[in-house]
C-alpha cells in the first residue's frame, strides 16, 4: 500500500492540481492537509469521479484534514485527538483495508516561548498519547522512527526535526 501525504493549502483552489497529481501518482491513501474549506464545501463529488473514496474534518479559511483511498472508502474511526478539544480540525484517522491511517496538521506554535509554543506541545503530548495506545496508526510523512516522550522540555526537539526524523534516536 502506498501512502501519500500532500499538503493542498486549500483544497477547493487547488482541485485541478491535486486531481492533475492523483491521476499521475495513483497513490492508494493520501492525507490532505490544510484544506481551507467548511466540511460541508469539500470536493467529494469530483475526487469519487477520480477513483477516491474520502473521509473529511473540515474547517473554514484554514486547518482541515482527510483521508483519500484509492478504489475504497475510508472508514473514519476518530475525528479529533483524544483530549483535544480546542475546535481546530487538525486530525483524522480512518481503516483503509485494514490499515488504520492517522492524517494530522500540526500546530505552529509560534513564537516560542509563548501561549501558542505551549499549546503546540500539548498538542504533541495528545499525540504521543495516543500514539503510545495499542491501536496507533500508521503515520503520513517521512519519519518512521518512534516517537518518545521528552521530559525536559527545553530539550524538546522543533517540529522540524521530528518531521524530518532527526529528533529522536532510532
Amino acid at each position: 500500500m502506498r501512502i501519500a501525504t500532500f499538503n493542498v493549502n486549500g483544497v477547493n483552489g487547488r482541485l485541478p492540481v491535486l486531481l492533475r497529481w492523483l491521476e499521475e501518482a495513483r497513490p492508494d491513501v493520501v492525507c490532505l492537509q490544510e484544506l481551507k474549506a467548511a466540511s460541508a464545501r469539500f470536493p467529494a463529488a469530483a475526487l469519487e469521479a477520480a477513483g477516491y473514496g474520502a473521509v473529511w474534518h473540515g474547517q473554514k479559511s484554514w486547518n482541515g484534514v482527510a483521508i483519500l483511498a484509492r478504489g475504497a472508502e475510508p472508514v473514519q474511526t476518530r475525528q479529533d485527538l483524544p483530549g483535544v478539544q480546542d475546535g481546530e480540525s487538525r486530525y483524522i484517522e480512518a481503516a483503509v483495508e485494514g490499515v488504520l491511517v492517522g492524517c494530522l496538521y500540526l500546530p505552529n506554535g509560534n513564537p516560542a516561548p509563548g501561549p501558542k509554543f505551549a499549546a503546540k506541545l500539548a498538542w504533541f503530548d495528545h499525540l504521543l498519547n495516543h500514539a503510545e495506545g495499542g491501536s496507533a496508526p500508521r503515520r503520513a510523512g517521512r519519519s518512521r522512527r518512534r516517537l518518545q516522550r521528552d521530559a525536559d522540555r527545553s530539550r524538546r526537539p522543533s517540529s522540524r526535526a521530528l518531521a524530518r526524523g532527526r529528533a529522536v534516536p532510532p
